[in-house]
């Protein structure tokens, strides 16, 4: 193990500690609008609400969530998950997908950073993009952390700005926001495509919800 890899998992175990220090003082900040009133129609796409095994919920421990699955007007599938923290108490935190996908079976192929232009005199905002294969199928996918009126593409900053929010805010409140688009075979880039597209309708939805 590297100096520089000991160094990272130091401090994230000193950051969590603090996060689980100050967090019994930070305060539970509810949604704007519950995703029961998520939109299943987004632009073009029309979505069909589903729900993880009840065990998984007891894993994440979200507050409130939401996970469907959307078909384009041309058959393309992405599939959205939502997860809520109005506090992340203790056993409460954020699960990130490098952890989850490979422990259900998907090899991550490739991860980087992307920026997605928003349009519409918006900033740009960046996301966590991940290639992800299983047997025969591949999968793209976006991740980002909603945090407290910032958007987050790294789960270094997110647990330091975590930190210092928990402190000076009092807030440990967060969203989790992932979608996933199968692969078809050397449409790669379309699936991305789709997936830039979708982010640009899914902000400004997840803006009504989401606190500031």
């Amino acid at each position: 193990m590297t100096w520089s890899r000991t160094l990272i998992i130091t401090v994230l175990m000193a950051l969590t500690f603090v996060i689980h220090l100050y967090a019994d003082t930070a305060e539970n900040t509810p949604l704007v609008k519950p995703f029961s009133a998520f939109p299943t129609r987004i632009g073009d796409w029309s979505g069909r609400e589903s729900r993880f095994d009840p065990k998984v919920y007891d894993i994440l421990g979200v507050d409130d969530s939401f996970l469907a699955d959307y078909t384009s007007s041309e058959g393309r599938q992405i599939n959205v998950y939502i997860g809520y923290y109005q506090s992340q108490r203790e056993g409460d935190l954020i699960h990130s997908p490098k952890n989850c996908m490979p422990g259900a079976g998907w090899k991550i192929i490739r991860t980087t950073t992307e920026r997605v232009a928003l349009g519409n005199g918006d900033q740009n905002m960046d996301v966590i993009k991940m290639v992800l294969q299983k047997g025969p199928h591949k999968q793209a996918m976006y991740y980002w952390f909603h945090s407290r009126g910032r958007i987050i593409a790294s789960e270094y900053a997110q647990k330091i700005y975590m930190v210092i929010d928990s402190i000076t805010r009092q807030r440990t409140d967060e969203a989790f926001v992932r979608l996933i688009a199968p692969i078809a075979p050397g449409a790669e880039d379309q699936a991305f495509n789709d997936l830039s597209a979708f982010t640009r309708l899914l902000m400004p939805l997840l803006g009504q919800h989401l606190p500031g």
